[in-house]
């Protein structure tokens, strides 16, 4: 197994007391009001995923914001969750097509990997659009266009063009609820042949509350989504309005992966996250390349399930050169976690969570060497709420290739981790960000987004 060195910041956080109510918690949810090397309006509005109360950093400033109508509580401190008596029994659609063969993809050779992580604090952020209402995505369409979209949380869709033109790419608000915080259109993905197909797939909470994956088809130039295609291809319903995941990405071998929460609360009352019989607390994995999906012959279980002991995946992603899977797993109430697969990898491909948080038992008396365990880690200290970001591959900051970043939620804080020679990984501090960060994006040349969520999406530099 793999050990990580963990360097913390230097400066102390103040973690706000557990356990209060949710009236006290609408003053003390923290809006970052400062971005480095960037002037940005003042915050509306609050969200992501998270069961602790947040954090207030002493190295920057976090403020309540008075004016915030809709921030994101965590439902399992009070809310309707809790009131529930009783939890429903998730269920999923069977596929209607018959398993199917995995053909092995070819990868690139090994990419070099840098040695040694940048300075702390030699991360900038570039504004490139702004104006956004709870922004929860950035993403590239794949097809040569430079174009990027941007997904706010709500439902919409927006294109923008690499003349820097922005316009609406499709809306499907009226089929997504945003009655939990944690629910919303939650990810978007491209399949490597949406140049000639036009076709792509939207994760998103439908009017019920339940996860829904959907197939849409766009115009013939790509520019313009239609509501009216949808062709759904799963749905799971979910039992609490929390830990819903939302990630879904093509991996390196053409099939579609999934995120899905433990289905929410908090210690995982249905212990899904240690049952593959259900798609809850997973990453999925299925074949759409047929008119519905199929499940791939080599799933470990059989069915949808290709990884399980997850809490709550926010944002997971593969390293476009390698095919190496990195997930952001949400933690409970002491630490949020990094976790890692290479491509190819054989063997149980379970996490831990309900048994484990972190590399440290939730449940008592645990075995932690029969899971695998996070790359990196950080305590409730630091953040609240990890989401999980990108391997660096683009071409204009050479230092920074072989870097996975990723950042936290509640304090706007960024680290990077680098794998070293030896297998181990290095974790630093990178940056004190000041943003809502609620996703990390990718254009087509491998350069790098930051998505905050009061509005902005910015590009990440680094001073050269």
């Amino acid at each position: 197994m793999n050990y990580i060195r963990h360097i913390y910041i230097l400066s102390a956080f103040a973690l706000t007391a557990c356990g209060v109510l949710a009236e006290q918690m609408l003053s003390e949810v923290p809006v970052a009001t400062e971005v480095a090397n960037v002037e940005t309006a003042a915050p509306a509005e609050i969200v992501p995923d998270s069961t602790t109360t947040p954090i207030i950093s002493a190295a920057f400033t976090l403020a309540p914001d008075p004016t915030a109508t809709d921030l994101l509580l965590p439902t399992e401190v009070l809310g309707s969750e809790d009131e529930a008596t009783a939890a429903p029994t998730p269920a999923h659609a069977d596929p209607t097509e018959a398993p199917t063969a995995t053909v092995e993809p070819t990868m690139t050779p090994e990419p070099q990997i840098v040695v040694q992580l940048p300075a702390a604090d030699t991360l900038t952020y570039t504004e490139v659009t702004s104006g956004y209402t709870r922004p929860i995505l950035v993403t590239n369409f794949g097809d040569s266009s430079n174009r990027l979209l941007i997904a706010e949380q709500h439902g919409a869709l927006t294109i923008r063009n690499a003349d820097g033109s922005e316009a609406l790419f499709m809306n499907i608000s009226e089929r997504v609820t945003r009655d939990g915080n944690e629910q919303g259109l939650l990810g978007v993905a491209f399949p490597e042949d949406y140049a000639s197909s036009r076709t792509f797939y939207v994760h998103y909470s439908d009017n019920n509350g339940d996860t829904t994956v959907s197939r849409f088809q766009a115009n013939a130039d790509g520019t313009q989504g239609d509501p009216a295609s949808e062709t759904i291809l799963l749905r799971e319903s979910q039992p609490f309005g929390n830990h819903n995941g939302g990630s879904i990405e093509f991996g390196a071998d053409g099939m579609l992966y999934i995120g899905l929460g433990d289905g929410g609360r908090a210690g995982d009352p249905l212990d899904a996250g240690q049952d593959p019989g259900t798609l809850l607390g997973s990453i999925l994995r299925i074949d759409v390349s047929g008119d519905s999906y199929s499940i791939p012959a080599d799933n470990p279980f059989g069915n949808e399930v290709w990884a399980y002991g997850i809490r709550n995946p926010w944002r997971f992603s593969f390293d476009r050169d390698t095919g190496d899977i990195y997930i952001g797993d949400v933690g409970q109430n002491l630490y949020e976690e990094i976790s890692y697969l290479p491509f190819g990898f054989e063997g149980d491909r379970n996490f831990g969570w309900r048994a484990t948080e972190g590399f440290h038992c939730y449940e008592s008396g645990c075995d932690t060497s029969l899971y695998i365990p996070p790359i990196a880690e950080y305590d409730h200290s630091l953040g609240c709420s990890v989401t999980g970001g990108y391997v660096y591959r683009g071409e204009k900051y050479p230092s920074l290739n072989g870097v996975y970043i990723f950042g936290d939620y509640c304090t706007g804080v960024i680290w990077g981790s680098l794998q070293q020679a030896d297998g181990s990984w290095q974790t630093e501090v990178l940056s004190q960000s000041g943003l809502n960060i609620s996703s990390f994006g990718e254009d087509e040349a491998g350069e790098l987004y930051v998505v905050h969520h009061q509005g902005g999406v910015y590009q990440l530099g680094l001073e050269q």
